[in-house]
């Protein structure tokens, strides 16, 4: 079992460059968008902003950002897995420790440690998940609309 976590765990630090982790600041995603030579929209809602980053190779990394200016969720989608220690940022630690403690068989990969949830899934050339900090999520957001 303990093999199976690590192969997992090496197929989620998987290359594909960094990204705004969870928790920093608005800013830092238009950082990405550079490093990712990608195409960047942002969606202003009432509780919420939008940014969502399209890349050549055909990765779509959403970021959420509260009123207030930050992170407080990320989902992506595309052919490999994301690079979750620049994903989750300081709450990677965590996530590492709860995903090591989790018993898991086959189907998508669902972690919650603390306030911090990550669920990921998918197959080779189509991956997807999503991860967010419960603590950080606006008022009159709800955690069904981060895809």
């Amino acid at each position: 079992m303990r093999i199976r976590c690590g192969i997992l765990l090496g197929l989620l630090l998987a290359a594909v460059p960094a990204w705004a982790a969870l928790g920093g600041p608005e800013q830092s995603v238009q950082q990405d968008c550079e490093r990712l030579a990608g195409q960047s929209q942002r969606t202003a809602f009432q509780s919420y902003t939008l940014h969502q980053i399209t890349t050549k190779d055909g990765h779509v990394i959403r970021e959420y950002v509260s009123p207030g200016g930050t992170v407080f969720a990320v989902a992506w989608e595309g052919p490999t897995l994301p690079d979750l220690s620049m994903l989750l940022g300081s709450y990677f630690a965590g996530f590492q420790q709860a995903s090591a403690a989790t018993v898991r068989r086959h189907g998508p990969l669902h972690v919650q440690a603390g306030s911090l949830v990550v669920e990921s899934g998918g197959h080779l050339r189509a991956f997807r998940g999503r991860a967010y900090v419960s603590d950080l999520i606006p008022a009159n957001f709800s955690k069904d609309m981060i895809r």
